[in-house]
């Protein structure tokens, strides 16, 4: 299982300035965990300790809740030292040992980050629950069980060669969806343009030697909505099945980068058997991009798998230019674009990492399709 970067000298390096610095961002968002998240319990404490002495006493137990939950950041925090120990080789240049090992401090003192980006290492630790543990197998039946079967129906999987055919996963994220489509023995690569989930998921594939082998708490920073004074404690362990220990039949790859500058190029026209789309056509500032680029790498005959809501990222984001067609103009783009609809369900009940010991809880209707490429 290759978890690789781009390694091509024809291609413009990874990591010029720009990615150097976010590189360095992301690698000190993952070490200002404990601090950020200890700060944010700390000003909770603290209010208590300006309340009359009464209530103080009614808060007791609300108290001894938010100083367990310290001990669940810090056991988190030790699995980020984990995941930051592998990313010396989780990319072939050679630039980034020498980020690794640059100073990511200024006069001494650790960088700190706006909140959305210490956010970003939670979303990450929540994605792990979702695609790597038995608390996200619901999840997965509703988002990804849907994608294999069509799989399945339209490659004849029981007769075919080991990786007759090439599967891609723009968005791959935590790589399971990219795992469980090896597993039916077809070469599937992932496309992930975060180096949030690029570290995790290097770790998850490469460095996960058994089945259970971490405890995760995945909601001790959820202050809100939790039913019983306990939920916000409560463990699970990962990964569910371990890549390393249960190797897929197929041959796996993950690949880092950009979609639309890594596939755009003519080198990847009518390459793949298929790619699998997984809340992903709304990640785009312009849809037809997307639509646009997956035409062209597919082979004559090749099949797009969709499924997911239209969220649209890029909605409402401060310097940035976004479009956002309903799914009747998507449809109709796709059909101009030269794909034939063979299968359509605009009603799939889908949620994405959800606490389902929460008192809220968000559920998509998505759309999934299957078409192919005239």
């Amino acid at each position: 299982m290759n978890h690789n970067s781009l390694d091509n000298e024809e291609d413009e390096k990874y990591f010029d300035e720009i990615e150097r610095a976010n590189f360095i961002k992301v690698i000190n968002s993952f070490k200002n965990y404990r601090k950020h998240n200890y700060h944010r319990i700390e000003q909770r404490l603290i209010y208590i300790s300006q309340l009359p002495l009464r209530q103080q006493q009614l808060l007791e137990k609300y108290k001894k809740t938010l100083n367990s939950t310290k001990q669940c950041i810090d056991q988190n925090n030790l699995l980020i030292d984990k995941f930051l120990a592998g990313t010396n080789e989780l990319f072939v240049n050679a630039a980034v040992n020498e980020i690794h090992g640059e100073d990511i401090s200024k006069n001494g003192e650790q960088l700190t980050f706006f909140d959305s980006e210490s956010d970003r290492v939670i979303v990450t630790l929540k994605q792990i629950v979702r695609d790597w543990t038995d608390l996200g197998a619901s999840e997965r039946e509703e988002s990804y069980k849907p994608i294999l079967d069509a799989l399945s129906e339209n490659f004849d999987i029981t007769t075919m060669e080991k990786n007759q055919y090439r599967v891609l996963v723009p968005g791959a994220g935590l790589a399971r969806l990219v795992y469980e489509i090896s597993t039916l023995g077809l070469y599937c690569e992932g496309n992930e343009f975060s180096l949030f989930m690029l570290i995790v998921s290097n770790f998850l594939l490469n460095r996960c030697l058994f089945d259970s082998q971490y405890e995760l708490f995945p909601f001790c920073h959820n202050f809100m909505n939790n039913l019983n004074r306990n939920d916000p404690l409560l463990s699970c362990r990962f990964p569910d099945v371990s890549p390393f220990q249960n190797p897929p039949k197929g041959e796996m790859n993950m690949i880092a980068g950009d979609f639309l500058q890594v596939y755009g190029q003519p080198a990847q026209y009518d390459q793949w058997d298929a790619v699998t789309t997984c809340f992903f056509l709304d990640c785009a500032n312009n849809v037809v991009d997307f639509i646009e680029i997956i035409h062209k790498i597919l082979k004559k005959g090749g099949i797009w798998i969709n499924l997911g809501p239209l969220l649209y990222h890029y909605c409402d984001m401060n310097n940035e230019l976004s479009l956002e067609p309903s799914y009747e103009d998507i449809r109709e783009i796709i059909e101009k674009t030269g794909f034939e609809y063979l299968k359509e369900n605009k009603n799939c009940r889908t949620r994405y990492s959800q606490n389902e010991l929460s008192m809220a809880k968000l559920e998509y209707r998505s759309v999934f399709f299957v078409v192919r490429k005239k």
